[in-house]
């Protein structure tokens, strides 16, 4: 975990503590740093597990980049595909929501996700999103990362079907505006609806099952 100006952020993967801490330090002052500040040479060391996305004209957001390592987890190349695409069938629209409210609040945000292979495995993630900023004063654009909690040799071999959020929060304080942010509908799948939402992950994972004997 690490410390910030209100108390203790629930941050353990060594990933997302670098990179929040770097884009922290660039925006200064600032609630958002201006993309053309984002230096990759400063994090040669994260750059496998970072992503860019952006907010496009049809009204999606999608992947202007992803790290090598974000692409071997789902076992393609992610660049311009959409964002609520990797997530669990029925999470898409509040994913999608969620990543335009950091955007549009410049708040930076806190997820942690179960990942859920083809095979039926699964594995603990930390996500971070932070608003990046155009010149013309819009946040447009997301810098985030994607990195499990724990090792796993499987993650090298199998790639991943589809993530399900299992938690959701903003990082408070002083690390952006005091303004609300609509993350209500995710925290509401986990709270409000954690039973049902769980029979529903049950059924598709067992379904992946038997799709994969089936091949």
């Amino acid at each position: 975990m690490i410390r910030n100006g209100t108390g203790w952020c629930e941050m353990r993967v060594q990933t997302t503590i670098e990179i929040f801490d770097y884009w922290n330090r660039i925006r200064g002052a600032a609630d958002a740093p201006l993309k053309s500040e984002v230096e990759p040479s400063a994090v040669p060391h994260l750059l496998q597990s970072l992503f860019i996305l952006e907010a496009r004209e049809g009204g999606d957001i999608g992947f202007r980049l992803a790290g090598t390592r974000i692409c071997d987890l789902f076992g393609h190349d992610l660049r311009g595909e959409r964002f609520s695409s990797l997530w669990a069938h029925g999470q898409h629209a509040d994913i999608e929501r969620t990543a335009m409210g950091v955007m549009d609040h410049a708040m930076p945000a806190l997820f942690n996700a179960t990942g859920y292979s083809t095979v039926g495995h699964q594995a603990s993630f930390e996500i971070i999103m932070m608003p990046l900023r155009s010149p013309n004063g819009a946040c447009d654009r997301l810098l985030g990362a994607i990195a499990p909690t724990a090792a796993a040799s499987w993650l090298e071999i199998v790639p991943l079907e589809f993530l399900a959020l299992d938690r959701s929060r903003l990082l408070p304080g002083k690390f952006g505006k005091a303004a609300p942010v609509e993350l209500r509908p995710i925290n509401e799948i986990v709270a409000g609806r954690s039973a049902r939402f769980g029979q529903v992950m049950r059924r598709m994972v067992s379904q992946l099952l038997m799709s994969a004997e089936a091949r």
